[in-house]
């Protein structure tokens, strides 16, 4: 061992010492002033952001509520118009309305109103802009009875058998003194309620009882606003740790949404009574007074460091001397320089180790597609051989142009076949075709055509609901077919064992389109792993588990889900999502 010298013994005691206790209060001094200085602005910016922020709401719900009432003033004078009409009082007392709808369905465009009806003096639907609607009975609702009532218009609020309310105005028509019927008009105040969603606040609407009657929340509807708002307080002593700490740098809070505070902000309406109200978060007042927060405490921090700076930097130089300390040094250089030859050799092994698992991933790719190829070319072969049996009866009975057309499918066939084993790369990795607009319709026809061999030999009972108007998407026109085969296919498999086997098949458009095939099976036991590759419920050589998890990924590729479920009265219901393309898109996509 060697020896220390006092020299360096009394360097190493005064090193020590690193700060003086003058040092040590100025830091304390220090530190007490940042957290002041931060609290203070803490305090004054959340007033201040939060104050504006409440400004911010309330003139967005004044443009709210006055474009409410706005819509609400503009219908109100309809009933009064469309009551004098003379062509619908005419029609009324004729009893020929073979016309009134028309009329009514040239008006609701110029009116923006969500519905028209005409009603006779019985309360029955005569004329409405909703053809389905034709020969309700309306005899003892409130729009009908209070209209039959008053002189003038009257607005009637009614909740709707599904989701949400009805908003109506109706106005008796008379002739000669006599009634002879009722116009409504509904107002579609559920067009504010999807705009409203759109946005961060939460908004709700209430009648003079203080029922809720629109909301961007479904669930408030109904209700009032006390209950719909009531909080349930976490359930762990952690989860309350955490919103205390999430709420430090808000104001009280006027009300909590899910467990949130919220900024509440109401409005009353000059309409009947009504209030309208917003809950805003205190989201972006916390990030704006957090940004200051950060930049104060960064210069704090800044010079805190620049203090230790000074105060070490006669520790540092007084550390130099220690010769300790060049030893140290080099030890610790022999030691990295092992650990860098290691480090090279473990860099040089996991090289290795990734082509190796490179060619792995390569033949494991090979054997998914030989399987794809197997799977989904099994359909048109089966379809091919029922069609060449079929060709071969029709010759031999000398009906050479009925056999024709079946070689005509078989060459169709081969067509699908050939397109098939190039879309099948689709589920290894994302494909680049272009996409087209595509009637969803037409692909939901063609495939049932195609699945016709099997339909009638099994004599399953096919219910097919289509649209008359084409539903267009942006797709890849094939790759839809095969999906929608596949589901077809399964929905057949799983009817094998029932006794009255019924697959039906809707088609419907709303914000996106959908279709929907649902069978009477046994249904599905294993809903987690039902997309996955290679899972299967079918005996070994009746499937090999890809189809749903192709059919899955040429979905995801068309920006669109594939979902699935057990039906309520037994069976599978299998439903396809994709974005409906607007008629504008459709016009550029064509050009």
């Amino acid at each position: 061992m060697s020896e220390t010298s006092p020299s360096s013994s009394s360097a190493r005691r005064s090193g020590g010492r690193t700060f003086s206790w003058r040092s040590r209060v100025a830091l304390g001094i220090f530190v007490v002033l940042a957290v002041s200085v931060i609290l203070v602005t803490n305090n004054a910016l959340t007033d201040r952001f939060t104050q504006n922020t409440r400004n911010r709401a309330e003139l967005r719900l004044a443009l709210y509520g006055g474009n409410l009432v706005s819509e609400l003033r503009r219908n109100s004078i309809v009933p009064q118009l469309l009551a004098r009409d003379p062509t619908l009082i005419g029609a009324l007392n004729s009893a020929d309305y073979s016309q009134s709808t028309q009329r009514l369905i040239s008006f609701v465009d110029e009116i923006g109103a969500a519905s028209l009806m005409l009603l006779d003096k019985d309360g029955r639907t005569v004329a409405a802009t909703d053809r389905n609607r034709l020969g309700e009975m309306h005899s003892g609702l409130q729009h009908f009875v209070d209209a039959l009532a008053s002189s003038g218009t009257v607005f009637t609020v009614a909740a709707r058998e599904g989701v949400g309310y009805r908003f109506t105005y109706s106005r008796k028509m008379e002739s000669a003194g006599t009634t002879a019927g009722v116009i409504v008009v509904e107002v579609d105040l559920q067009k504010f309620e999807r705009a409203w969603a759109g946005i961060s606040d939460a908004v709700l609407v209430t009648d003079s009882t203080g029922e809720i009657i629109l909301a961007t929340e479904p669930r408030w509807r109904g209700l009032t606003e006390g209950v719909a708002l009531q909080r349930e307080p976490p359930e762990t002593a952690i989860q309350r740790a955490i919103q205390a700490t999430a709420d430090w740098s808000a104001l009280p809070a006027d009300a909590y949404v899910k467990g949130e505070a919220v900024m509440r902000v109401s409005s009353r309406l000059p309409f009947r009574g009504w209030q309208i109200a917003s809950f805003t978060t205190y989201a972006s007042v916390r990030e704006k007074v957090n940004g200051f927060l950060a930049l104060e405490i960064m210069g704090f921090a800044i010079l805190l460091a620049l203090a230790f700076y000074a105060l070490s930097r006669k520790t540092a130089l007084r550390m130099a001397f220690f010769q300790e300390e060049s030893a140290e040094l080099r030890a610790l250089n022999e030691r990295l320089q092992r650990e860098i030859a290691e480090r090279e050799r473990m860099q040089k092994s996991l090289d290795v180790a990734e082509q190796t698992l490179a060619q792995s991933s390569k033949l494991a790719a090979l054997g998914e597609m030989s399987a794809a190829v197997s799977h989904e070319l099994n359909q048109p072969l089966a379809a091919m051989k029922t069609y060449l049996a079929g060709a071969a009866l029709l010759l031999r009975r000398n009906r050479p142009d009925e056999a024709l057309t079946s070689f005509q499918r078989i060459d169709d066939l081969i067509g699908r076949m050939g397109a098939i084993t190039r879309q099948l790369k689709s589920y290894a990795r994302k494909g680049g075709d272009t996409f087209s607009p595509v009637n969803v319709g037409d692909a939901l026809n063609s495939a049932l055509s195609m699945m016709e061999p099997q339909l009638r030999q099994r004599q399953v009972r096919i219910t097919r609901v289509i649209p008359d108007r084409p539903v267009r998407v942006m797709a890849d026109r094939v790759r839809l077919e095969q999906v929608l085969i596949n589901l077809l296919r399964n929905a057949l498999d799983a009817t094998s064992t029932v006794a009255d086997p019924a697959v039906d098949v809707f088609l419907s458009a709303g914000e996106t389109a959908t279709v929907t095939v649902r069978d009477n099976g046994t249904g599905i036991e294993n809903l987690d792993d039902l997309f996955e590759p290679f899972f299967t419920t079918k005996q070994p050589g009746d499937g090999v588990g890809l189809g749903l998890a192709i059919s899955s990924g040429i979905v995801n590729d068309l920006g669109g889900r594939l979902t699935a479920r057990n039906a309520e009265g037994g069976g599978a219901v299998f439903e396809i999502q994709l974005p409906i393309l607007s008629q504008e898109a459709d016009i550029e996509a064509a050009e």
